[in-house]
């Protein structure tokens, strides 16, 4: 029944179209979770949705998804929970999913002189794409260990400049915030001596200094091979426009957590969804279409 109502309605759109209707994924860097993630999912929207044209959409992550999907320049994006809370992200921007946790990265060179956040006073660290998840909660760690303005030589670069800048010398580290593991981050430990730095100790500052989004989250040595921290993670959400109809959410809701096995062999991360943790998607309200699905399949 779920299905045949969704179909009808899309029916009416393509009736109105006479082509499917595109539904735009913004994502982030080719190198991290949220492309991976959007483009499994628009492969099964594609292939389970024959009224819908699904592709994924390169941007500056959370800030630039928000900025998208509120303006109709996109249908779905993704966001990290601190975004959300750093400027409101207006009516026009529902959630479908808590998906993931993020994990702040602060990495840098095995044999170089960061070793804790201290560290960074005065040397060249890329805080992330401007736009970024990166860089609002990079940002905000280093307000709350003293390290703001001018006492550390910011750069705004995306993961992937960031890792080219490290590798070449002309930053001494940078900040990433992804689900794990980052393949950029693998992909850089396995060619060069590389150090991730211990952000544990910084949870609780940022939690009384903003919203309690914040969480104490483990690296442990089997994810990168290099010694294990602990780090700072939020939570990640899938976002939507507001004015999408109803039986097209539910049913890409559901396909979102009916296909988590096969989200989750495009990026492990995915695999951490279920429908219980899936509504937890505070400050931002669910969709009425995914609000649905969740009622339905509750015990």
């Amino acid at each position: 029944m779920v299905l045949a109502v969704a179909t009808a309605g899309l029916g009416a759109c393509r009736d109105s179209r006479a082509e499917p209707m595109p539904i735009r994924i913004a994502t982030g860097s080719p190198t991290a979770v949220y492309y991976a993630f959007g483009q499994s999912l628009a492969a099964i929207l594609n292939r389970e949705l024959p009224e819908v044209r699904a592709s994924v959409v390169v941007t500056a992550a959370s800030a630039e998804n928000i900025r998208l999907v509120g303006s109709g320049a996109a249908e779905l994006g993704f966001s990290q929970a601190d975004v959300l809370d750093a400027g409101p992200a207006g009516p026009k921007v529902l959630a479908v999913a808590r998906v993931y946790d993020d994990l702040l990265h602060l990495v840098t060179t095995a044999g170089g002189p960061v070793r804790t956040v201290a560290d960074l006073r005065g040397r060249r660290v890329s805080v992330g794409a401007a736009g970024s998840g990166t860089e609002i909660t990079a940002t905000r760690l280093l307000d709350v260990a003293r390290l703001g303005g001018d006492q550390v030589r910011q750069e705004h670069l995306g993961l992937d400049a960031s890792v080219a800048a490290l590798r070449a010398g002309r930053i001494d580290a940078f900040f990433f915030s992804g689900g794990l593991p980052v393949r950029a981050v693998t992909e850089l430990v396995a060619a060069s001596a590389t150090r991730i730095i211990d952000l544990g100790e910084w949870t609780e500052p940022l939690r009384r200094s903003y919203r309690q989004v914040y969480v104490a989250r483990d690296i442990p040595r089997s994810v990168y091979g290099v010694d294990p921290v602990t780090t700072v993670a939020n939570p990640n959400y899938l976002i939507v426009r507001a004015d999408l109809p109803e039986p097209l959410v539910r049913e890409m809701t559901r396909l979102l957590m009916e296909r988590r096995a096969e989200l989750a062999a495009a990026h492990p991360a995915a695999g951490r969804m279920s429908p219980r943790s899936a509504i937890a998607t505070t400050p931002l309200p669910l969709h009425p279409g995914a609000a649905a699905w969740y009622r339905s399949v509750k015990p």
